[in-house]
C-alpha cells in the first residue's frame, strides 16, 4: 500500500519573517539617509540662526544669535536711529526715536530670527529650501518717553485761534491777520509714531491735530483795509466854514476811530464826541466859530442895567462834525476830502431882554476889600478879579472858587506873592488871592446864599473883618456856595491896584442880611520864631482868639433867621528871617 504523505501549513512567524527582515533592512537604508541629512541639515544652517536669514537687510544668516545681536548693533538700518520728520498741522519737526521711547530689542529679535526647532523634519526641510528669510525687528517702547515727547511737540505747535482784526495806530491802519488755531491729539501721535516706526522713506509723518478755524476769515479784512481803512487815514480832511478852514490830521481821525467786528463783518465808528474834545480839534474850531459873548451887568440906581450886549456866537456840535467827516473817510485825495461843516448859531444866555425873565433884576450884595498896593496884589487880584467877572450861577447850582479862577500857576496868568505858609507869611504862585476870597465871602454872606465850603486864615489879618474872611488852596482848600434863592445870579467883579470889588446881581430872598460879631475870646500870645529861606517873610506879632458872628435874615425889618460862624485864630508869631538857599514848601494861600 502507497505510504501517504501529509502537508503543514507554515505558522504566522514562520511566514512573515522574510518580509520583516526586508523592512526593517529598508528602515535601516532610511535612517541612516536621514541621519546623514540632519547632519548635513545642521552643518547647512549652522549654530542657531539659518543661512540666508535677514534683519532690516543684514545678513544673520549662520549666527548663533549673540553674534547675531552684535552684528546687528554694529551694521543697524539708518532707519532705527534716524530723526522720524513729523509734521504737526502746518508746522514741520523732527523727532528721535530714542528720545521718544522707540528702539529695536536687538536680544529679542536675535532670539526670534533664530530656528524655531531643533527637530530633524526642520532642520532638513531647511536643506531643500530656496529664498532668503527676513525677519522683522522687535520693537521695543518706552512710554514715557513716548509721551513727553508727543508733550513736547504739542507745546511748541499747540495754538490758540487768532481772529483777525484792524487797528489805527499812529495815523496808521495796522491789521492784524486772522490764524487757525490747533491742538494736537497727543493720544492718537503716540500711537501714530510707534505705528510709523521704523519710518521708510523720507515723507513725514502727519500727526492728528483739531483745528479751529477763526470766525473772521483773511478776506473780510482784507476787504476793509481796502474799502474803509487804508482811505480813512490815508491823509488829512479839511472842514470849511464860510472863509475859515480846519484841517484835521490822519493821525488825530485814527485815534477816534474804533473796529467793530459785527457778525463776521468789519465795521468802523467814528467817536465824534471825543474828536470834538481833541485839543488838536476843539483848539482850531473855538476859533473857527466862537462862543457867545454874554452882555455885561451893572447896578444903576440900585436896578440892573446893561453896560454891554451880547451878541451870538457859532458853534459846531458833536454831530455836525461827525456828518461831515463820516463821509470822506472813504476818500482819497485832498480835494475829495474836503466839506462843509454845519455850525449852530447860539445866542447869549443875557442880553438887555431876557435879564427880567432871568429874574437877574437887582444887587443882593456888594463888598470891597482894601489892600496895601504891591505888584503882585495887583497882577495877582486882578487876575481871579477878571476870570471870576461875569459867573453866572443857575439856581441849585454851587459854584466854586478853585472850579472858577483856576490853579494859580505862570501859564494861568499869576506871579508869586505874599501867602500864609505853615503858618508865617512866604513867598509862593498866586500870593495875595486871599484878599478876592475875602471879598467873595462876604458878598456870598450878604447875599443871604448857603455856603457849602469855606475856610479861614489860620492867623488873623487885620485889615480883613474878624470871623467873615477867607482863604484858599488849590487842591485843599475851596470856596463854595449853592445858590438857593431860586434865580440866577450874576456875579460881577473888579480890581484896582488896592481894591477888589465883588457883586451878586440877582433877586433877593430876604430884604436885608446882617453881621453881629461876637467878643474875641480865648485870647492867646504869640511866640517868636526865626524864619528860613529865600522865601520867607518877616511878620509882627498878633495874638490869637475865638470869635462868633451871626448873619442875621431879616424881613420887613424882623428877624426870619439866625446862623452863627465860629472861627478860630492861633498867634502869630514874631518871625525874622534867616536866609538859606534851600526853597520852603508851598500849602495854602493868602
Amino acid at each position: 500500500m502507497p505510504r501517504s504523505t501529509t502537508h503543514h501549513a507554515p505558522t504566522p512567524r514562520e511566514g512573515r519573517r522574510p518580509r520583516l527582515r526586508t523592512a526593517a533592512i529598508a528602515t535601516g537604508v532610511v535612517a541612516v539617509a536621514a541621519g546623514g541629512l540632519y547632519v548635513a541639515g545642521l552643518v547647512a544652517t549652522g549654530d542657531d540662526i539659518s543661512a540666508g536669514t535677514r534683519v532690516g537687510g543684514v545678513d544673520i544668516g549662520g549666527m548663533s544669535r549673540a553674534d547675531a545681536e552684535a552684528k546687528l548693533a554694529a551694521e543697524a538700518p539708518a532707519a532705527w536711529s534716524a530723526p522720524i520728520p513729523v509734521r504737526v498741522g502746518d508746522g514741520a519737526s523732527t523727532v528721535t526715536p530714542a528720545s521718544a521711547g522707540l528702539t529695536v530689542d536687538l536680544a529679542k529679535t536675535a532670539e526670534l530670527a533664530a530656528d524655531p526647532s531643533r527637530d530633524p523634519f526642520t532642520v532638513i526641510g531647511r536643506l531643500f529650501s530656496s529664498g532668503d528669510r527676513e525677519i522683522q525687528p522687535v520693537l521695543a517702547y518706552d512710554a514715557d518717553k513716548a509721551n513727553a515727547t508727543v508733550a513736547e511737540l504739542a507745546k511748541k505747535n499747540d495754538r490758540a485761534v487768532r481772529e483777525g482784526s484792524v487797528a489805527f495806530r499812529e495815523g496808521k491802519a495796522v491789521a492784524t491777520r486772522p490764524v487757525a488755531g490747533q491742538k494736537l491729539d497727543t493720544g492718537k501721535a503716540v500711537e501714530t509714531l510707534r505705528a510709523a516706526y521704523p519710518t521708510t522713506g523720507a515723507s513725514p509723518v502727519t500727526l492728528p491735530v483739531a483745528v479751529t478755524e477763526p470766525k473772521l476769515p483773511a478776506a473780510e479784512v482784507t476787504r476793509f483795509l481796502d474799502t474803509y481803512a487804508n482811505p480813512a487815514v490815508s491823509g488829512p480832511v479839511t472842514l470849511t466854514a464860510g472863509a475859515d478852514r480846519l484841517r484835521i490830521s490822519a493821525a488825530t481821525l485814527g485815534d477816534h476811530l474804533t473796529v467793530k467786528n459785527e457778525n463776521g463783518r468789519l465795521a468802523a465808528d467814528l467817536d465824534a464826541e471825543a474828536l470834538l474834545r481833541d485839543p488838536d480839534v476843539a483848539d482850531p474850531i473855538s476859533s473857527l466859530t466862537g462862543a457867545p459873548v454874554e452882555a455885561t451887568l451893572g447896578v444903576r440906581d440900585g436896578k440892573v442895567v446893561v453896560e454891554s450886549e451880547g451878541r451870538p456866537g457859532h458853534e459846531v456840535t458833536a454831530k455836525a462834525l461827525g456828518d461831515a467827516v463820516r463821509p470822506l473817510l472813504t476818500r482819497s485825495g485832498a480835494a475829495a476830502r474836503t466839506a462843509a461843516v454845519t455850525t449852530t448859531v447860539t445866542q447869549p444866555e443875557l442880553t438887555s431882554g431876557s435879564l427880567a425873565r432871568l429874574g437877574i433884576t437887582e444887587q443882593m450884595s456888594t463888598f470891597t476889600v482894601n489892600f496895601p498896593s504891591a505888584p503882585y496884589r495887583t497882577t495877582n487880584i486882578g487876575r481871579a478879579a477878571e476870570l471870576i467877572n461875569g459867573s453866572i450861577v443857575q439856581p441849585g447850582e454851587v459854584w466854586s472858587f478853585n472850579r472858577t479862577v483856576g490853579e494859580r500857576t505862570p501859564d494861568n496868568g499869576f506871579v508869586d506873592g505874599t501867602m500864609i505858609l505853615d503858618g508865617q507869611y512866604r513867598s509862593a504862585p498866586g500870593g495875595g488871592v486871599s484878599a478876592m476870597a475875602t471879598t467873595m465871602f462876604n458878598a456870598m454872606f450878604f447875599a443871604g446864599v448857603k455856603p457849602v465850603e469855606y475856610g479861614a486864615h489860620s492867623f488873623y489879618i487885620e485889615r480883613y473883618p474878624a470871623g467873615r474872611e477867607a482863604t484858599v488852596a488849590w487842591g485843599q482848600l475851596d470856596l463854595k456856595f449853592r445858590n438857593d434863592t431860586g434865580k440866577p445870579i450874576y456875579i460881577k467883579a473888579g480890581a484896582t491896584d488896592s481894591s477888589v470889588t465883588v457883586s451878586f446881581l440877582g433877586t433877593k430872598k430876604y430884604d436885608s442880611v446882617e453881621a453881629v460879631a461876637g467878643e474875641r475870646t480865648n485870647l492867646t500870645k504869640p511866640k517868636k520864631a526865626e524864619g528860613t529861606g529865600k522865601a520867607c517873610v518877616p511878620q509882627p506879632p498878633l495874638e490869637g482868639f475865638d470869635i462868633s458872628v451871626d448873619r442875621v435874615f431879616k424881613n420887613d425889618g424882623a428877624e426870619v433867621k439866625r446862623e452863627t460862624f465860629k472861627t478860630h485864630y492861633t498867634p502869630r508869631d514874631e518871625v525874622t528871617c534867616k536866609p538859606v538857599d534851600e526853597p520852603a514848601e508851598e500849602t495854602d494861600a493868602r
